[in-house]
């Protein structure tokens, strides 16, 4: 297999909108309730963990398998340059799902989470725990996810160090994961922003801004 097809290949696994299925399943079009976003956060707040930590679980698993079994398959150097477009295209994939017509998609974080745990495992659990942390104290997914998102560099610049391609792809990331909650931020700075555990369907009733997301 070639690598460029590998690409593809993990870009449509990254489209598999595993929150939108769920949804369906269950009756409901995600894109029109709560946040609106096809992301675990909005699954759990609209039908509950027994929903919402699946849909965690298959988009970060969507981003890990690219990066690790591409490789093989295309006879690339695992964790190269090539495990990192995989690893890429799957988040591409999550945020502009084809089998969405290219819309509606997830903000990338948990299939991004899923591509780095394959790249840099060490790295990405130092970044999920400053996450999990984050957000049990203060309630905020995004706060939890921003600061992920600036953990995991800072990881691996400690840990791989400044000669790291994955490096520098996790600074690229960081960069679009705060560049798609540009809006959580402007919330959070004016106090507006939902803590995690409200009902989505109440949120939605009474409170114009979204609530962040994890997907």
């Amino acid at each position: 297999m070639s690598p460029g097809l590998g690409v593809v290949i993990a870009y449509l696994v990254g489209s598999i909108p595993a929150a939108y299925i769920a949804g369906r399943m269950h009756g409901v079009d995600l894109r029109t309730i709560g946040s609106g976003n096809l992301g675990a956060t909005n699954v759990v707040r609209t039908l509950g963990w027994r929903v919402g930590l699946p849909v965690y679980l298959f988009d970060t698993i969507k981003g890990a398998l690219p990066v690790l079994l591409l490789p093989g398959a295309t006879g690339t150097p695992r964790g190269g340059l090539w495990a990192i477009a995989f690893g890429i295209a799957a988040i591409l994939g999550h945020v502009r799902p084809i089998f969405l017509l290219g819309k509606g998609g997830g903000k990338g974080v948990a299939t991004a989470g899923g591509v780095f745990l394959g790249l840099a495992p060490l790295a990405t659990a130092v970044s999920i725990a400053v996450f999990a942390v984050t957000t049990k104290l203060t309630g905020y997914v995004s706060l939890g996810s921003l600061l992920s998102a600036l953990a995991l560099p800072l990881a691996l610049l400690v840990l791989a160090g400044p000669s790291s391609p994955v490096l520098w792809v996790s600074v690229l990331v960081a960069m679009f994961v705060f560049w798609t909650h540009r809006a959580n931020i402007a919330r959070l700075r004016r106090g507006e922003e939902n803590r995690f555990g409200r009902p989505a369907r109440a949120a939605a009733s009474d409170a114009p801004p979204p609530p962040a997301e994890v997907g």
